[in-house]
């Protein structure tokens, strides 16, 4: 079975959801595989909800809720969830220390809260990769002088290989992808989400390029945190698409 990924939130809204769909600047996505529905982050607000709806989509049928780091274009649209039970919300604990009391609160109050540092195989063949390790010297790892610990991602298992699920990448999108290849056992089919790269480091996106070259991906989809020069350059290299809210991408 094929894994389904729609974009419910991100920076600008695809033609095909142009009509019934809106965008603000953060990411969320809703991912759906055979064996489970995963919230993947939700925006600054309750926007991804909206989406969901014009989509078709009933998030409380989501098996997992997974926060790729704290900052507030990807967490704040907790703060306006329906959840009409208690789902489990997995993401690393550094997240608890980060975020304001409110989001404490409720992520206390109304979720199965599975806080983990290390990989954690959550469904079969679906993992949540836990904290990345810096081991590409190229990529600082980190954000504004924070370390950014919290930033993680999921990558999921398939006959084809390894589907990575990312939302800004701040650790690093080369040490995720590395750290999924060793954590899974498979190698790379395919990179998703945000990859935090811009024009300003020229050097960062060109080792970038090189290592998704040698790694020789199927499919590359860059979006949300980065910038359109460097957009235009991974579609110049690999002929990527870029996708925006509203758009599925069947794997």
């Amino acid at each position: 079975m094929e894994t389904k990924i729609t974009i419910l939130c991100e920076n600008e809204t695809s033609k095909r959801a142009a009509r019934f769909c809106r965008s603000e600047w953060g990411f969320s996505a809703f991912v759906e595989t055979k064996d489970v529905k995963i919230l993947f982050d939700t925006g600054h607000t309750d926007l991804y909800k909206h989406n969901a709806n014009a989509l078709g989509i009933d998030l409380n049928e989501s098996d997992f809720i997974i926060l790729s780091h704290h900052h507030w274009d990807h967490t704040s649209g907790m703060l306006f969830h329906e959840f009409a039970e208690k789902k489990k919300l997995i993401l690393h604990p550094h997240i608890l220390d980060k975020v304001a009391e409110e989001k404490v609160h409720i992520f206390n109050r109304d979720f199965e809260i599975l806080a983990t540092e290390t990989s954690l195989e959550f469904a079969p063949g679906i993992f949540y990769l836990g904290q990345i390790p810096r081991k590409m010297s190229f990529e600082r790892g980190e954000h504004k002088g924070d370390s950014m610990l919290d930033d993680s991602a999921i990558a999921i298992k398939t006959e084809k290989g390894l589907i990575i699920l990312t939302g800004c990448s701040h650790a690093g999108i080369c040490n995720i992808c590395e750290h999924a290849k060793e954590v899974t056992g498979q190698e790379l089919y395919a990179v998703v989400g945000g990859f935090h790269l811009n024009k300003k480091n020229e050097a960062l996106v060109r080792k970038t390029i090189e290592y998704f070259k040698e790694q020789n991906v199927e499919h590359l989809s860059p979006m949300h945190c980065v910038d359109f020069p460097t957009l235009v350059r991974f579609y110049d290299e690999f002929n990527t698409t870029k996708y925006a809210t509203g758009d599925v991408i069947k794997l």
